[in-house]
């Protein structure tokens, strides 16, 4: 399948840009989407860095936050050389291709493997951690089938479900999206199949700093990646308050596709599986119904879409920040219901820039709530 092995166009970020990419990224009240939106307003990393005080401090900070230094970033990046690790840009072709489309995809990964496995079509699969054995040489089945087929399976290391995906993917490529540090793997008994993935085929992938260990809050995070990278997203054996659905909702917010493995309503594990097959989920009980749903997907246009990278053109930063009558506009306009930013513009008569510097303003203060489809709120103590 050639088109599968088509590459997109990229631009290599250099050592100075990706010591200001990683400083940013790792100072206090910036995420992805923040990220992204200082780089639109400011037109750099660097010049995003030297007005994140100002910005905090008209948005209200009760104190100083942390920016991380530049000592800092020199050290994780050396950090990562002698792991055997790097770090991959979102504009750069290196860069998982679905991923980079995502609302608020990660501005940098670290990896660790073969980087060729992030530039084939992905399909996701993940489920159950105690699963039967007949869900897990399903879902090996599946992984076997769509590794044949031209596709990189993607899922998280966990027991279960995701250690069969990634096993009989192992030949064909697979990669595992990490909620810790690369060198934080979780379950430490896969730690061993870990080293097999970035040693062959495959590939590791995390959105962390070296040296975290991950935390409960941080699987949504890594689910995001699984969902974000995959085409489309295949679950076999869930319960219904499960990671597993937190992955099928995201992909179905990303616009990808997700099927569902059917199994016993009297199996608990089976009861998020079958819900979602009542949600529209689209039903899995061979595994070229995945292949045959996806092939439409993985033609060369997928690589044609725009990259993002550090804007070539004067950034519009404005000549004067807001005043306080139009800040308060603003503020008020807000309110604990996320809202979209078009609506606040519309509302307050005010210029894109004008509001969205304020937001950056209110987020870097850590007044900004931001939620899924790039909604905003703030909480009514403000």
């Amino acid at each position: 399948m050639d088109t599968l092995s088509a590459r997109p166009k990229g631009i290599a970020l250099t050592e100075r840009q990706k010591i200001a990419w990683l400083r940013l990224i790792r100072s206090d009240n910036v995420g992805p989407s923040t990220f992204r939106d200082l780089i639109n307003h400011f037109g750099s990393a660097e010049t995003a860095l030297a007005m994140l005080p100002e910005l905090s401090a008209r948005g209200g900070a009760p104190r100083s936050i942390r920016i991380a230094t530049e000592a800092e970033a020199h050290r994780e990046l050396e950090a990562a050389q002698r792991f055997g690790a790097r770090f991959v840009g979102i504009g750069e072709p290196e860069y998982p291709q679905a991923l980079r489309q995502i609302d608020g995809a990660p501005p940098l990964l670290a990896v660790k493997g073969d980087l060729s496995a992030a530039s084939r079509p992905a399909v996701g699969i993940v489920g159950s951690r105690n699963a039967s054995i007949s869900g897990a040489k399903f879902a090996a089945m599946i992984a076997r089938d769509c590794g044949r087929a031209g596709y990189t399976v993607v899922s998280g290391l966990a027991r279960g479900i995701d250690t069969a995906a990634h096993r009989a993917s192992l030949a064909t490529g697979t990669i595992a999206a990490l909620a810790g540090g690369l060198d934080r793997p979780y379950p430490p008994e896969n730690v061993g199949l870990l080293e097999e993935i970035w040693n062959g085929n495959g590939l590791a992938v995390s959105e962390m700093p070296f040296g975290w260990e991950p935390r409960a809050r941080d699987f949504p995070r890594r689910n995001r990646l699984i969902s974000g990278i995959s085409l489309g997203l295949v679950v076999v054996e869930a319960a219904l308050r499960s990671g597993s659905l937190i992955s099928a909702r995201l992909a179905g917010e990303f616009g990808r596709l997700v099927f569902a493995v059917p199994g016993s309503p009297l199996d608990p594990r089976c009861q998020g599986t079958n819900g979602l097959l009542k949600d529209g989920a689209m039903i899995v009980t061979a595994p070229e119904d995945v292949v045959e749903a996806l092939a439409p997907l993985s033609g060369p246009d997928l690589f044609s879409l725009p990259v993002a990278e550090e804007p070539k053109h004067e950034s519009n930063t404005l000549s004067h920040p807001p005043g306080e009558n139009d800040r308060t506009l603003i503020i008020d306009a807000l309110g604990p219901t996320p809202v979209e930013v078009d609506d606040i513009i519309r509302h307050t008569g005010l210029s894109a820039s004008a509001v969205y510097l304020v937001l950056l303003e209110l987020d870097m203060a850590g007044r900004l709530h931001r939620h899924a489809g790039g909604l905003v709120s703030i909480s009514m103590t403000d």
